[in-house]
């Protein structure tokens, strides 16, 4: 089947044949969400046999829609986006046939959580000087090393994985990229504790890890530009998230700006006009940025949207908590809490105030994401490299 024969009439039909087959109201969710995965109707976009359709990826809404009027299950793709939107397009255009057929359905269908171990101490905005080891032992791959800010380790399954695997190469090069099963001996996940009070990101510690290298991805030394894929997706992922009118951070602050007229200052107002219009220009660079996607993969068009996507979270969240004044302080949930997922929905003003500072971090820094707008899309001169061609042993730590 090409993409060419599969059309919105064609996903209809198909998409009823399962409602009809696996009625929601008398299936078993997991049931469910298989029996959609097998026929292609979980990311049409995929290849056949693989959850999808060799589809165009615009008609993934066609299927969506009618689900959803009949009140279908998801897969809860908030609980499972780093599977679902880092690990999956990475082991798709990496993994061997044996490795998609083993890891997409389950991480689909959220039976199998993942977890990205890239970040760590000493190399956190410049991710190429990692220093994790991966060492060749026969058929295994021994791993030892730290890593951190790893959002739900304490509920992975998989993890996706790069470490260095050959020390006297520039620190770009000599990178490999892993699957580690998060069960394995060695692997120690430890709760950071953030200023919202919360551990949702941990620190994973890694001591003689085996790891087959059949659960390598990709060739030995060629994980940097595996990981690039990976690296893309997540900043699609972070910034470029679908929301509508009035959705995300800005819903919040103009639904008190509505309801307490007692709050209102004409400075504020001039500042949460702004912020509207501001939210609105995101949101809807990034539907375009989406229909960029359908026609290939993400490029670094994702790192203006995700910086975009920290800085209105920041400024949202802080004109949040002015507006409230004193009620902005306050912070009910303040616990030693290890949620699976961020939820920004429901909660204090204070506690997105506080979150929204790790929005600047994660999915690579501000300062690193500007570099990339410049000299990826802008076509700005490159930063001078003094350790381009230095092997990654003999670099300053």
């Amino acid at each position: 089947m090409t993409a060419t024969t599969v059309d919105a009439a064609e996903l209809r039909r198909r998409t009823q044949e399962l409602l009809a087959a696996y009625p929601p109201g008398a299936t078993d969710r997991l049931d469910f969400l298989r029996a959609r995965f097998d026929a292609g109707l979980a990311w049409v976009h995929y290849p056949e046999g693989l959850g999808g359709l060799a589809a165009p990826r615009t008609l993934q809404a066609v299927v969506d829609a009618e689900l959803e009027d009949a009140g279908a299950p998801d897969n809860d793709p908030r609980r499972i986006g780093i599977g679902l939107g880092m690990a999956a397009p990475t082991i798709l255009g990496f993994g061997t046939d044996e490795q998609k057929q083993r890891f997409l359905r389950p991480l689909w269908t959220g039976e199998e959580v993942w977890c990205q171990l890239f970040s760590e101490p000493g190399a956190g905005s410049d991710l190429a000087a990692l220093g994790t080891r991966a060492v060749r032992e026969g058929e295994d791959w021994v791993v030892n090393g730290q890593k951190v800010w790893t959002s739900s380790a304490h509920v992975a399954r998989w993890a996706i994985l790069i470490a260095r695997t050959d020390p006297d190469l520039p620190k770009h090069k000599g990178i490999t990229y892993f699957l580690c099963d998060m069960t394995d001996p060695g692997v120690d996940v430890r709760p950071l504790r953030q200023v919202t009070g919360e551990a949702e990101f941990n620190e994973v510690f890694l001591t003689d890890v085996r790891i087959p290298d059949a659960r390598r991805l990709g060739e030995i030394g060629d994980g940097w530009r595996v990981a690039q894929t990976t690296l893309n997706n997540e900043r699609v992922a972070i910034g470029g998230m679908r929301i509508p009118r009035e959705g995300g951070m800005i819903g919040p602050v103009a639904k008190t700006w509505r309801e307490r007229t007692d709050l209102r200052t004409h400075d504020l107002h001039q500042r949460l006009l702004k912020l509207w219009v501001d939210s609105e220009v995101a949101r809807l660079t990034g539907e375009r940025l989406r229909q960029q996607m359908a026609m290939g993969q993400p490029g670094p068009e994702g790192a203006g949207m995700k910086l975009g996507f920290a800085r209105l979270n920041q400024e949202i969240s802080g004109l949040e908590v002015e507006l409230l004044g004193e009620e902005g302080l306050l912070y009910e949930d303040w616990t030693m809490r290890r949620p699976e997922l961020v939820d920004f929905t429901g909660r204090d003003a204070g506690y997105r105030y506080l979150r929204s500072k790790g929005n600047s971090i994660e999915g690579g820094t501000s300062e690193v994401l500007l570099n990339i707008v410049a000299e990826r899309v802008l076509g700005l001169p490159s930063e001078p490299r003094t350790d381009k061609d230095v092997a990654w042993k003999d670099l300053a730590r």
